[in-house]
């Protein structure tokens, strides 16, 4: 049994859990909303933010390892999994409540009854990002001969998450209300993506070790 929890397949898979319940706890948690502060910067985002952070690497690590058909078949994958949580969503909140239920449609339904154009603007800018950051990351891979893979994590990862922020954010609200012009919205991608950029960046040791992992080996090998 441990020999099988050490092998290839084991590990891939393991990742491609994660990944699944990366997208899915994303859009689980979405609906709060937290604030920190850094070096005296108040930062507003949505809790969803940390577990979809992972998923990037994670797509990065098996195109490296696997190629960039297996990770574009993982991303299909997770698709997948967000409109199956999706229908799954709609008929839990449209079945009637019984009267011993202990959990009220006013509890119930602000949590999993979110729009149904918020969930189809995160999944189509889910499958865009990701199907992006694939094809990048195997782009600069050719460019750079296999070598710098800190390049390739990064060049992939911060135009894909532009693509995410931007294209659900104009399809989710954009004309919600007369103030939500190009402007606004804009005005509301911009801190989310910076913040999106530094934990890319933050990422990129995860990315050298789930590569290691990944592989089995002690190292990535030279140039990388």
């Amino acid at each position: 049994m441990f020999k099988e929890l050490k092998s290839a397949e084991f590990r891939l898979s393991l990742l491609i859990g994660i990944f699944i319940a990366s997208i899915i706890t994303s859009n689980l948690l979405g609906g709060k909303i937290a604030e920190i502060t850094l070096f005296g910067i108040p930062i507003v985002f949505s809790v969803g933010l940390v577990p979809f952070a992972l998923t990037f690497p994670v797509t990065d690590i098996i195109a490296e390892v696997k190629g960039r058909e297996k990770a574009q078949e993982v991303v299909w994958i997770g698709v997948a999994a967000l409109v199956f949580v999706l229908a799954v969503t709609v008929i839990s909140v449209a079945l009637p409540y019984a009267e011993r239920s202990w959990v009220t449609a006013e509890q119930f339904e602000p949590v999993f009854g979110s729009s149904l154009r918020l969930i189809v603007a995160s999944i189509i800018a889910f499958f865009l990002g990701q199907m992006h950051d694939v094809w990048a990351f195997e782009f600069w891979k050719e460019k750079t001969k296999g070598k710098m893979l800190w390049l390739r994590n990064n060049a992939s990862t911060i135009i894909s998450q532009l693509i995410d922020s931007t294209v659900f954010m104009f399809l989710a609200f954009y004309g919600a209300s007369p103030k939500y012009d190009v402007a606004f919205i804009i005005s509301l991608i911009v801190p989310y993506y910076v913040l999106k950029v530094g934990l890319a960046i933050l990422d990129t040791p995860l990315v050298y070790a789930g590569v290691r992992w990944l592989r089995g080996q002690e190292s990535t090998g030279k140039g990388q």
